[in-house]
Order: structure tokens, then C-alpha cells, then sequence
């Protein structure tokens, strides 16, 4: 970054007090340049005696009468200094100064004549109002206005909410300066600084408002007449569109969601600025550097160095083209808004500098100081001949993970010494590699030594998919609103699956419950598109992935790294996302798995992700964190159930059925399942036996349920269990109840007299010896 000097002042008309005015370093003061950059707009807050004014100062070049207003405290001051567009001659422009009382002068100025005053017109329609903050857009002017109450001794609480917004058109024209009709934007408000961008409108708190209204920004959107409340830490955005004038009131703006807003702390706000891309800059107290955009949501920039932040210590912002320039304390930083990337830090040497516009120049900044204007010229990040140094970066910081993971030393790997120690030669091929191919576009590798040259054609495709990665990357950044979708799925399409072909550690594990959070639907179509998940023919769920990506997606960390911060394995992400999007498909995705696990690790294998916990537990859980659970969650949890094919999970199952009554899906499952072993078989008929013996809603199947009565059940058995499960009466027993709804003998003898006429089994064991032909056995002969 180079320092140049481009004017000492002297090239301002009356430029030694222009200088004179800049070194009064303890007054407040506020400069703006004018669209042309031709002159200057000074507008200082003195100190008794001297007479606050305002000063415009121009280009010697150009001749004319100047511009000087100062007034007397306590006589209103002026609250803003806009340029507004004229439509009279294309590229010309009018200064409408607007003072407290509303009073607004509009100035033009004349080559040759100087600066003329087109017209006074009066901003407020009431003549006890107060301006309080003031921004223009496009052909009009936007602002928030005190309205003193009309009694002495009103309430205090009304007296917070005596602040309107309101808006009006002004229109410059060969005839004069003419106002529109004022239009209410938000009346019976807290005071408010109001902040334009070219489309909408920003409403933040004034620090001296009530704590409760200082919790959220407002954004006003003009075209569509809708309000925006968002708290943009807590991540709290409401919508609402003003269908008339009524609901422009601020307490019918805030009645649905006052509740919630009251929870939150209020806004940390030290400076506040609109950037040139239309969303709103913000620096805490705590040196955090944010972007609002728009829609209300927020994005983290930067953090200014130096720690907490000072109440009177001056913060400058301004952007410039994707660079935010900002100065705090001398110093001044260059910020890639887009990456969030310090791109150049510089002391300066001046005591107080104001930002000037850069006009046709997006790679320099101009700054105003005591002793002229300096430019600044940067190159962008996209378009540095250097190498990437960010990504150089990330290559030595990612190897010394790598290597001090595997190292056995207790020393810490740094960086520097990875980079002169000379014994891990690795990263530095890599980034001799990188350096080279991302700046050479397309040019042939020419620079490399031979065994650099050989690697590189090897990494040619990885290198592709990389640069692929950043374009795609840029577009999404660039794209419009309407574009972003498409553009974000292909790129979470290629994070998920370059993840599933890297280590799952406990970073990268971290990034993916980032990217499933933050992108749900392109993140399951990435899913099923790295798991080559479809339907066959005959409607059965199939994957095709490779074992490696099974292993991926089965990996489960240590349990002190799960849980931290929310972190879920893969597996429970995964499950997560067939509940929202495709909840048919979640017990056939267990299936699949467990198949996987069953041909990969043995049974009671400890290494294996059924060691553990089952997997079918694991898809439970995530189907218990629902917060809603409803009639199909109970048919999901019971396919959960049965896929597992474990005996515990199928009687489970059996149970759940049996609380619902669903008696015929019992009968099924019961008929299906007593075939996987004869202990189960001899579970799920004493559970059926069991239930049979309180109620009579099983007797229509009873013919399908004896037949599964196990071999070693006799009928004393039989009746033993049912007497266990009678049910209590409190009555005494009836020999013949009209209710029909107790068990009688007439429904046990079909299965009595099944178990009665079997064969016992002892009977068969000695069945061989009970049909010989001689009994006692002949005695066998003894040897002599």
C-alpha cells in the first residue's frame, strides 16, 4: 500500500481556512465531499465564543460566490447534509441542508456564479416538531421527528414513543423546489437514526432510548411497504407488510413478537454506516466488525484490535468497492468484506483523517487530513499478482496438525518451523505447487523443478476441482437473490462429498453440522447423491456408495468430542435429514447400514459401530429430539423397531403395538418374527398369552396365534400364565356373567388339546427303546 499526497489544500478556494478550521482537533466536526468531488462541506460544532457553521469550500477552477450558514445556540443547528440528484440536467445535483426545526434550504451551484439558494421549504408539517436524524433516497427524504406532547406533566412511558418516521418527495425542476405529500412510515416510535441504501431503509436505536426498544433494528423496505424487526445476534427476523396506515403504528408493529424481543439483550452498537452494497455496518463496543444485510441477517467481518471499545474514541468506516477501509486510533485497516481477510494494516501519521469519495478509482481511498488529501492506492484480493497467501497459510497450518498429530515429541510444530526447519518437505512442494498453477491460469508449467513438474500433472485434476470450488464460490457471493439456491446446492453438493473423502475429525465433523444447519435441503440432496440412494424397481430403497463412505458415515468420535457444542455424528445428522425430508425412507437407510456393518464387522465386534449403541437406537434418538410426535412417528418408530431384527427391538415393538391396538399388525408381526429363533418364538406367545388372558380383542385371531405356541409348553404351563394374568375384579365372581367378556375354557381347549395331543418330547427320546420287539434288552454276552 503506497502513500501519495494529491492536494495540500492550497487548490481549495480560501484554503489556508479550510487547513485552520481541521487543526481545531477538539471540536466535533462532520465533512462530506460533493458527487463531482469539486468541493468540500465542513460542518463544525465550535465552542463558545466562536459560532458553529457550515462551510462549503471548491476547486479554485472553479469561480463563484460560497457557501457559508452559521447560526447561534441555542438556535436549531442543521441535522444533515444531503446531496440530491437533479433531473434537470443529467448528472447534476442540488445540497438540501436540513435543520432541527425542519427548516430545510436547497443550495445549487453555478459555474461561474457560485452557490445560489434555490428555495426554504418547510420539512415538518408542525410547527413544535424536531428533527432528529435525516437521510435521503433517491429523489426524497426520509426522516425521524420529535413531537413534544401537548401536556406539561405527560407520562413518561408515552413520552418515549413520541417519535415518528416519516417521508417525503422532493423534486427539483425548472420551475423550483417542490415537496411532496408527507407519508407516515411509523409514528408513536422511540427516536431512531435513520440510514438509507439505495433500496431500503435502516432504523437503528439512538443510545439514549429505553432498553426495551434498543434490542432489534428496524429495516424499512419502501417498494413493498414491509417492515423487517430482526435482533441480528440472537438471529430473530419477523416480516411484516403495512397493508394500511393504521398498522404503521410502532406498538401494532411489535404485538406479535414483544414476548420474545424482551428475552434479548439490548444491541451493542458503538458506529453504525451504510456500506456501498446496501447493508449496514456495525462495530460493537467490543471492536466486532458486522454486516446487516437487507433480509436481517448478519455476518461477522472482522475484529479491530485494541480491545474494548472507548465511548467518545472516533471509529471511521467506509467501503470501497469489496474493501472495508476502517480507521480507529491512527490506525487504518483494509478489510476483504467478502472473506473477512486483514488484506493491509498502516500506522498513520496524522492525528484525524476523514474518508473522501474515491470517484472512478475502486482501488485507491482518499483520506482528508490537517495537512491535505492523501490517496491510498491497494490492489484487490482477486486481482494480486502475489500468491495466495491464504491459502499458502492453510497448507503449512493444516500439515502441522497432520504432523503433530503423529509426532512424539511434546515440542509445539509452528508454522515458522515448519517452514525453515527443511525436514517436512511435503507442504513446501505443495505450496511451490499451489503458488505457481493458481496464477498461471493456463500457461504450461514452466519455473518448476522436474519433480515438482511431475506432481503437479498428477494433482492437475485436484487443482481443477479447487479452482471449480473458488469460482463457484465467487458466483455465490456475486449472484442475485433468485440464483443463490442453484448456486449453494451445487457447493454444498461438493463439501459434503469432499468431506466424506477426507478424515472425519472432529473439525471436519463440526463444519458438516455447520453446513447441515445452514443449508438442510441442498445438504440432503448431497446426501443422497454421495450415498447413490434410489428406488429400484420393485420400490426398495438401494445405495451404492462405496465401503469407504459407509465407514464415514458409521465413524463415531470419542464421547467427550460429541456433544460439544452441539456437534452430532454424521450417522445422526444423516437420520436428521431423512426425518424432514423423506421420513419413509429413514428404516430402510438403517437397514441398508446394518447390512453394511453385519458383512463388515463380526457380531459382537467392540471396534464396530454396533459395539457401541445399536443403530436402530441411534435413529430412535433422533426421532425422540422431535418436538412435535404424532401418529406417524409411532408407525416410524415401530419400522425403526422391527428392522433391527434384534429380539429386544421386536419385542419393544410387539409392546408399542399392543398399547396402540392395533390387533391385526400384532398378529402379523408375531406370525413373521417367531421364525428368526425359538427363544423368540417363546417370548412374543407369553407376551400374547399374556395379553389374551385380560381382554377378548384377540379372540378373532386366535386361530393364527396357537399355532406359534413353542413345542416345550405344556399345558400346565398354559394355565399357569393365564391365571397369573386375569384380570383383578373387585366383585365377586359370577358363574354365568352376562358381560361375555371373560375367559371361559371354550377358548383355551383349541389350544389345550393341540399341546395335549403332541408328542411329548421325552416320549420321543426314548420312543426307539419303547418299540423294541423283546423287553426287557437281551443281556449281551461276557467275554471269557
Amino acid at each position: 500500500m503506497k502513500l501519495r499526497q494529491v492536494s495540500d489544500l492550497s487548490d481549495f478556494s480560501r484554503g489556508h481556512w479550510l487547513r485552520e478550521l481541521l487543526c481545531r482537533g477538539e471540536e466535533p466536526r462532520h465533512v462530506q465531499s460533493s458527487p463531482d468531488g469539486q468541493h468540500l462541506l465542513l460542518l463544525q460544532k465550535s465552542r463558545p465564543p466562536t459560532l458553529p457553521r457550515v462551510v462549503a469550500f471548491q476547486r479554485h477552477s472553479i469561480a463563484g460566490a460560497d457557501l457559508e450558514r452559521s447560526w447561534q445556540p441555542p438556535q436549531p443547528a442543521p441535522v444533515g447534509l444531503l446531496f440530491l440528484q437533479s433531473p434537470v440536467v443529467p448528472g447534476s445535483w442540488v445540497l438540501a441542508v436540513v435543520w432541527e426545526h425542519g427548516r430545510t434550504e436547497v443550495w445549487h451551484f453555478v459555474a461561474a456564479v457560485g452557490w445560489q439558494l434555490l428555495q426554504t421549504l418547510e420539512l415538518c408539517q408542525g410547527a413544535r416538531a424536531r428533527v432528529v436524524s435525516v437521510c435521503s433516497q433517491g429523489a426524497g427524504l426520509l426522516w425521524c421527528e420529535e413531537r413534544p406532547p401537548l401536556g406539561a406533566h405527560s407520562d413518561v412511558s408515552k413520552c418515549a414513543f413520541r417519535f415518528c418516521v416519516c417521508a417525503r418527495a422532493l423534486e427539483v425542476g425548472e420551475q423550483g423546489v417542490r415537496l411532496g405529500a408527507v407519508r407516515m412510515v411509523l409514528h408513536n416510535s422511540p427516536e431512531y437514526q435513520v440510514l438509507a441504501s439505495p433500496q431500503h431503509v435502516f432504523l437503528v436505536p439512538a443510545s439514549a432510548g429505553f432498553a426495551t426498544t434498543s434490542k432489534f433494528l428496524l429495516i424499512w423496505h419502501p417498494e413493498k411497504a414491509e417492515f423487517t424487526i430482526t435482533a441480528p445476534s440472537t438471529g430473530f427476523i419477523h416480516s411484516k407488510v403495512l397493508r394500511s396506515s393504521s398498522e404503521s403504528d410502532f406498538r401494532k408493529l411489535l404485538l406479535g413478537s414483544v414476548g420474545l424481543l424482551s428475552c434479548f439483550a439490548p444491541l451493542d452498537i458503538h458506529t453504525s454506516t451504510v456500506s456501498n452494497s446496501g447493508g449496514l455496518l456495525l462495530v460493537s463496543r467490543k471492536g466486532s466488525v458486522s454486516i446487516v444485510e437487507p433480509d436481517g441477517t448478519q455476518r461477522h467481518i472482522f475484529d479491530l484490535e485494541g480491545g474494548p471499545l472507548a465511548q467518545g474514541s472516533p471509529v471511521q468506516l467506509k467501503t470501497f468497492g469489496s474493501i472495508l477501509a476502517c480507521v480507529l486510533a491512527g490506525v487504518l485497516y483494509l478489510v476483504d468484506q467478502n472473506s473477512g481477510r486483514l488484506v493491509e494494516k498502516e500506522v498513520l501519521s496524522m492525528k484525524e483523517v476523514h474518508f473522501l469519495e474515491s470517484h472512478g478509482e475502486e482501488d485507491s481511498i482518499q483520506l482528508l487530513s490537517q495537512t491535505g488529501i492523501y490517496s491510498f492506492s491497494f490492489s484487490k484480493p482477486e486481482d494480486s499478482s502475489r500468491p495466495e497467501p491464504c491459502l499458502v497459510e492453510m497448507v503449512f497450518e493444516e500439515a502441522c496438525r497432520y504432523y503433530q498429530r503423529r509426532s512424539l515429541s511434546s515440542s509445539k510444530l509452528t508454522v515458522e518451523k515448519l517452514k525453515k526447519g527443511g525436514t517436512f518437505q511435503a507442504p513446501v512442494v505443495l505450496a511451490a505447487i499451489l503458488q505457481h498453477s493458481l496464477h498461471q491460469k493456463q500457461k504450461p508449467a514452466r519455473g518448476l523443478q522436474d519433480t515438482y513438474a511431475k506432481l503437479l500433472s498428477t494433482m492437475s485434476l485436484e487443482l481443477q476441482s479447487y479452482m471449480s470450488l473458488e469460482l463457484l464460490k465467487a458466483c455465490v457471493v456475486c449472484a442475485p437473490e433468485s440464483e443463490v439456491e442453484s448456486y449453494c446446492k451445487e457447493l454444498v453438493e461438493q463439501e459434503v462429498s469432499r468431506i466424506l473423502q477426507s478424515d472425519m475429525d472432529k473439525d471436519n465433523l463440526a463444519y458438516l453440522n455447520s453446513v447441515f444447519a445452514s443449508f438442510p435441503k441442498a445438504a440432503w440432496k448431497a446426501t443422497r447423491s454421495c450415498l447413490q440412494l434410489q428406488q429400484n424397481g420393485d420400490g426398495l430403497l438401494v445405495a451404492r456408495a462405496t465401503p469407504e463412505v459407509w465407514k464415514k458415515v458409521l465413524c463415531q468420535p470419542q464421547l467427550e468430542e460429541v456433544g460439544q457444542n452441539g456437534i452430532v455424528p454424521l450417522f445422526e445428522l444423516i437420520c436428521a435429514s431423512f426425518l424432514r425430508f423423506k421420513p419413509k425412507w429413514l428404516p430402510s437407510f438403517v437397514e441398508l447400514t446394518q447390512q453394511y456393518v453385519s458383512s463388515s464387522w463380526s457380531y459382537s465386534s467392540k471396534e464396530g459401530p454396533e459395539g457401541r449403541v445399536p443403530l436402530y437406537k441411534r435413529a430412535l434418538g433422533v426421532l425422540a429430539r422431535k418436538n412435535k410426535h404424532g401418529e406417524a412417528d409411532d408407525d416410524l418408530e415401530l419400522e425403526l423397531l422391527l428392522c433391527s431384527k434384534r429380539p429386544k427391538a421386536v419385542l419393544q415393538a410387539l409392546h408399542l403395538l399392543l398399547r396402540l391396538k392395533q390387533w391385526q399388525r400384532v398378529v402379523e408381526v408375531a406370525e413373521k418374527f417367531s421364525k428368526l429363533s425359538p427363544l423368540l418364538n417363546k417370548e412374543i406367545f407369553i407376551t400374547l398369552l399374556a395379553e389374551f388372558a385380560q381382554h377378548r380383542e384377540l379372540d378373532p385371531y386366535l386361530d393364527r396365534l396357537w399355532p406359534l405356541c413353542p413345542a416345550e409348553l405344556t399345558a400346565s404351563d398354559i394355565l399357569t400364565m393365564v391365571l397369573q394374568h386375569l384380570p383383578h375384579s373387585e366383585e365377586d365372581p359370577v358363574p354365568f356373567s352376562s358381560e361375555g367378556n371373560q375367559l371361559t375354557v371354550g377358548l383355551l381347549k383349541p389350544l389345550l388339546q393341540r399341546v395335549v395331543q403332541r408328542p411329548c418330547v421325552q416320549d420321543e427320546m426314548y420312543s426307539d427303546a419303547l418299540q423294541s420287539t423283546t423287553f426287557p434288552p437281551p443281556t449281551p454276552p461276557r467275554e471269557r
